[in-house]
């Protein structure tokens, strides 16, 4: 799309008067005037490029004209990326010379005075990329001075849409129709019957019903179906059909539903929409209607509402019946009484079968019987490539249809169907109607997927993060992209573009594309341009992984989001990715050979996201990496120039997810360092991190308890933590920090902790909902100081009161793991604590105990629970 490269350079463009380089570097003396016209010029360019793009689909010229305008402004981009390296350079005071003339330079350097040496650096450079500037900014000219001979729009043309789409009727062959049974009796029980509550969806009296999919999956037709249903013709006194399109003119509408009501042979002439609406309102006032509002697209709740309080005359019962692409539409016309979803009826695809019906009463028309046999098992091959959507079996059958031989129903079978013309112009242009309501960051945002292969589950975050990396999402300086990004992707799902939603509570994870929308996508980034940059490698699977990375890596100076996970073969990285001053985020998951990371690593001085999950060849960090305080993610410590973890001391941004390794020794002066080292940490300043997992390691034989006890009290972290984990760990007890009521801690997680012999009053937690045990050999005895419950006593107008704290209010799942010696769980209460009828674990919802042969019994106040408590022994 030349959008995505125009739009990429005008923000670089406009950022140069403001940048260091224009004011320190000076590159661009005498190329100021070539810029601004540049900038003016893609301004100018941009108000046209959709009506360009649209007319680039049916015209070759168009679309070759799209491509060289594209190819130039990328070539553009290029042009800055060498500014930009050399800006870079020249701060670093890191010069590379290829040319002899320089070479020879630095030969005589000693006859030379310094200052003339760099002076003449300068101007070469300068020169240099003054001469690419001019170069690329008059091919430009030349391309945009010939958009004026297209004749193109600033403003999309009113009639566009109807010209693309056509006018919609009420009137349905039935014959034609396949599949949809169950829909049509959804659609048609909503409308006859009642539906939900008395408010839900309401306008005044009057029920919105809304059919939301994706173009050319059958919107319309189960529409017509449920309008011409019998059920429905008896039910509603009236019925209107108003093919809405684009844009949402309101007198129009108007001007058709009074039509439809009185009979008119034409609409009334007045286009006083006041007028409009009183003959409206009195012409349905108190009958029964039925309103259908065929291919709406406006999301202006202000152009509805006129419309929307003219309607509430209607009888009680009436109802509106909208089509859409845009859930959001659907969402508007139902108004602020909406919260449920029921009725949103979300447009699902055909089964093979009734796809197969439908291409095959279109591709077999005029053919014989035996013809009919000939074809039918080529014929349901080719349905596949259809994926259920009614649009694409209509065109294929009549593709076929002029096709008389077996050998050419099979070519097209083997062809890469989606090149035919005939097909892609029939399918493409109803995606159009949605792809150009978009605006530019969005339909970047949708083009960029088709980089995925076919039938790839995408990760919502992780698709977030590219959007981000290619400049999607706006400054780089400007910290909520993510919500930005989240916004974007809602937008698109609202437009039924994306399906098959994995989610996490209400929370969409991870998604997939329909064929149809993905073979679009990539008509919109193979077809109307030939040099889109290359920023994602489709080609590099985990089974053709890289063994190592080229040292040109550097010279991508733009590079945000580098992605190297899962090249299990990858031993380093090189020195020049260090380079890449605007890296943000470094993914080496998997990276399972990768023995360290280069020693640069301090001038990656933006870099905010180090995944390094599953690493296990890389043991250490390179000392510069303590120098990146804008670190956020960083998903396990490592030891770095011979300290522990003591170099988090200024990574105060971290979140998330923190694994801690701490090794201790049984050497003396070992010991103190790592309770010294363990404090520098300083993890009570880290107030963004939401788990935390601590695992000891012991290379030689254990010291003293004490020696436990001090580091563990010393990795004190802030209250904020949610989830807190400690592994291996052989002191005697656990620091008062864990247990303490300001904690925010939900779940807790103590594994192999072989020195504890009593548990800590872990019942103090308000938050607490999960509590795991696990593998505590010398464990005997279960106390009722383990609830934590304290009283204290108030006095009030009534006189005392006795409040209780403690006793895991929240807690909803307690596990038991692999504790031998565990004999004796004391009773939870006494008999006066039981008359004032506190709770215990009021919440508790699932109790495990596994592996714990020496417990015999339960607490009895346990024991009563087991009516509702999940127990397993």
């Amino acid at each position: 799309m030349a959008a995505n490269a125009i739009y990429s350079v005008l923000g670089r463009v406009a950022g140069l008067g403001v940048g260091p380089g224009l004011n320190q570097v000076n590159l661009v003396i005498g190329v100021e005037k070539e810029i601004q016209i540049l900038s003016d010029e893609l301004k100018r360019v941009i108000n046209v490029l959709d009506d360009a793009e649209k007319k680039g689909c049916k015209d070759k010229l168009v679309r070759d004209w799209l491509t060289r305008l594209e190819n130039t402004t990328y070539e553009m981009d290029d042009v800055l990326d060498e500014w930009n390296a050399a800006i870079r350079e020249r701060e670093t005071e890191q010069h590379s010379f290829d040319n002899v003339l320089l070479l020879w330079l630095y030969k005589v350097r000693s006859f030379i005075p310094s200052s003339c040496l760099l002076c003449f650096e300068k101007v070469v450079v300068r020169r240099n990329i003054a001469l690419k500037v001019k170069e690329v900014v008059a091919r430009l000219d030349l391309i945009l001075a010939e958009k004026d001979r297209y004749g193109f729009a600033t403003t999309p043309q009113p009639s566009d849409r109807e010209l693309w789409r056509g006018q919609t009727t009420s009137f349905i062959d039935l014959e034609e129709i396949y599949g949809r049974e169950l829909e049509r009796e959804d659609v048609v029980r909503q409308l006859v019957g009642e539906g939900g509550s008395s408010e839900e969806g309401l306008i005044g009296g009057i029920r919105v019903i809304s059919i939301v999919g994706v173009g050319g999956l059958g919107k319309t037709t189960l529409a017509q179906l449920a309008y011409n249903n019998s059920q429905v013709m008896n039910y509603f006194e009236l019925r209107i059909w108003i093919s809405v399109s684009d844009p949402f003119n309101e007198v129009e509408i108007a001007k058709g539903i009074v039509a439809s009501v009185e009979k008119l042979d034409e609409p009334p002439r007045t286009n006083q929409l006041e007028m409009l609406l009183q003959r409206l309102k009195k012409s349905i006032s108190g009958k029964k209607f039925l309103l259908v509002m065929d291919d709406v697209w406006t999301e202006d709740d202000i152009k509805w509402k006129p419309l929307k309080n003219a309607l509430k005359s209607g009888g009680t019962g009436s109802k509106v019946l909208v089509t859409t692409r845009n859930e959001r539409v659907a969402i508007m016309m139902m108004g602020e009484f909406i919260n449920n979803n029921w009725m949103i009826h979300r447009l699902g695809v055909l089964n093979d079968e009734d796809c197969w019906s439908l291409l095959g009463r279109i591709a077999l028309c005029g053919k014989n019987k035996y013809q009919c046999e000939e074809f039918e098992n080529t014929g349901k091959q080719i349905t596949k490539k259809c994926n259920g959507l009614p649009l694409a079996a209509k065109t294929l059958g009549s593709l076929l249809r002029f096709k008389t031989t077996l050998e050419e129903w099979e070519s097209v079978l083997n062809s890469e169907i989606w090149k035919l013309e005939e097909v892609k112009d029939d399918l493409f242009r109803h995606l159009f109607l949605s792809y150009n309501e978009l605006s530019p960051t969005l339909k970047r945002c949708f083009s960029y997927c088709a980089v995925f292969p076919k039938d790839t589950i995408i990760y919502v975050d992780e698709l977030i993060i590219k959007w981000r990396a290619m400049g999607y999402l706006g400054s780089n300086a400007v910290d909520d992209w993510k919500v930005r990004g989240r916004g974007c992707f809602n937008n698109l799902t609202m437009r039924s573009l994306f399906q098959d939603f994995k989610k996490d509570g209400n929370k969409i994870e991870s998604f997939m594309m329909h064929d149809i929308v993905h073979d679009f996508a990539q008509f919109l980034r193979k077809d109307v341009g030939s040099r889109i940059k290359k920023t994602t490698c489709e080609e590099c699977s985990p089974l053709c992984g890289l063994q190592e990375i080229p040292l040109e890596i550097g010279n991508l100076s733009e590079l945000i989001h580098l992605d190297l996970s899962w090249n299990r073969g990858l031993r380093e990285l090189p020195e020049s990715l260090c380079n890449l001053s605007k890296l943000e985020s470094l993914d080496v998951n998997w990276c399972e050979s990768l023995r360290g990371l280069p020693r640069g690593i301090h001038r990656l001085k933006k870099l905010k996201h180090l995944y390094n999950e599953y690493t296990y060849s890389l043991k250490q960090y390179p000392q510069g990496i303590s120098q990146l305080t804008s670190l956020v993610t960083l998903n396990k410590v490592l030891p770095c120039d011979g300290s522990q973890i003591g170099w988090l001391t200024n990574l105060n941004r971290l979140s998330g997810e923190v694994k801690l390794r701490i090794e201790i020794r049984s050497c003396c002066d070992s010991v103190e360092v790592v309770v010294e080292d363990a404090r520098e940490a300083e993890l009570g300043k880290k107030t963004q991190i939401q788990e935390l997992i601590i695992n000891f390691d012991v290379k030689l034989p254990s010291p003293s308890t004490s020696v436990w006890n001090e580091v563990l009290d010393a990795l004190h972290p802030h209250p904020n933590l949610q989830q807190l984990t400690i592994r291996f760990y052989n002191g005697s007890q656990l620091p008062r920090w864990i247990t303490s009521p300001l904690n925010q801690l939900t779940y807790v997680e103590l594994a192999y902790c072989d020195g504890l012999l009593l548990l800590p009053p872990l019942g103090k937690l308000p938050l607490l909902e999960t509590l795991l045990i696990c593998g505590l050999s010398k464990l005997e005895y279960v106390g009722r100081e383990f609830l934590g419950i304290a009283t204290t006593t108030s006095s009030c107008s009534s006189g005392t009161n006795n409040i209780i704290y403690g006793g895991f209010p929240k807690l909803k799942k307690l596990s038991f793991w692999s504790c031998p010696k565990w004999n004796k769980w004391e009773d939870i209460t006494t008999a006066q604590e039981e008359e004032e009828e506190y709770s215990i674990m009021p919440c508790l919802t699932e109790l495990t105990i596994y592996y714990c042969n020496g417990l015999t019994e339960l607490p009895q106040r346990l024991l009563r629970k087991m009516g509702w408590v999940e127990l397993q022994w």
